[in-house]
């Protein structure tokens, strides 16, 4: 009789939306189902509550984290920024989770694959720091999505990616540039501790990154590779890695 694999168990942090006049924790349909298809796992949505969950207890709970991407961005003063930009969306209970989660994920080696805010928060989680506002700083391109268009063209391919040597990245590219969808404001300007670059925009902005222990799998790309991943070969095999990574840690 051949021998049934369990599920894996990936923990996807929720964003905190007001539904009527209460809070609801939600996590987008794109990631859940990118982590059910292709990762093959069971998707436990973490509450982001703050102090008052014990992220220990998640931590044993689950074998691998998926960093989804998110709407509302991260408070400017977890980064030694002042204040945020007029009309700026804030999710300071999602923060006040994810940055207390991702260090002792790590610790523990549970592997991490973060989107676009999760990649932003990894990098904070590190003590680096963003930029508020990436279309405002001389030298960079406007990597926001246009609104008013349809979701498959705010999602289509916009730019190349440049993998950088030795990277994880790199290895499934062989080193070939790749052209990815790009829909966010914010992005990294001082590299967290211990983190090393996966890749760059055409302007030089940083598009993935890594924790530098190659004991660990914690990757993070800025652009969106749940996005219809099992139709996108380079996004599929994101989540391979993610996965294999997480079935080698409870092998």
């Amino acid at each position: 009789m051949t021998k049934k694999i369990r599920p894996l168990i990936i923990g996807l942090p929720t964003d905190v939306k007001k539904i009527g006049p209460h809070n609801f924790h939600c996590a987008g349909e794109k990631y859940i189902k990118a982590i059910v298809d292709i990762v093959e796992g069971l998707p436990l949505l973490i509450p982001s509550l703050g102090d008052d969950l014990d992220i220990n207890v998640v931590l044993d709970q689950i074998d691998g984290l998926l960093l989804t991407g998110g709407y509302a961005n991260i408070e400017p003063h977890r980064y030694g920024d002042g204040d945020p930009y007029e009309g700026c969306m804030l999710d300071p209970a999602r923060d006040a989770t994810t940055l207390k989660l991702i260090p002792e994920a790590i610790k523990r080696g549970i592997p991490i694959l973060g989107v676009c805010r999760g990649m932003q928060e990894l990098n904070v989680a590190m003590g680096g720091s963003l930029y508020q506002q990436v279309q405002e700083v001389p030298g960079y391109s406007d990597h926001r999505e246009d609104t008013t268009q349809s979701l498959e063209t705010q999602y289509a391919p916009v730019h190349e990616v440049y993998p950088e040597a030795g990277g994880i990245l790199f290895e499934i590219t062989s080193g070939t540039a790749v052209k990815v969808n790009s829909l966010h404001g914010q992005g990294i300007k001082v590299l967290g501790d211990d983190l090393e670059i996966e890749c760059k925009a055409p302007d030089g902005l940083i598009e993935g990154i890594r924790y530098k222990d190659s004991n660990s799998f914690v990757l993070a790309v800025q652009w969106h590779p749940e996005w219809k991943a099992t139709q996108n070969p380079f996004y599929s095999a994101i989540f391979s890695r993610f996965r294999d990574a997480c079935r080698e840690r409870i092998a």
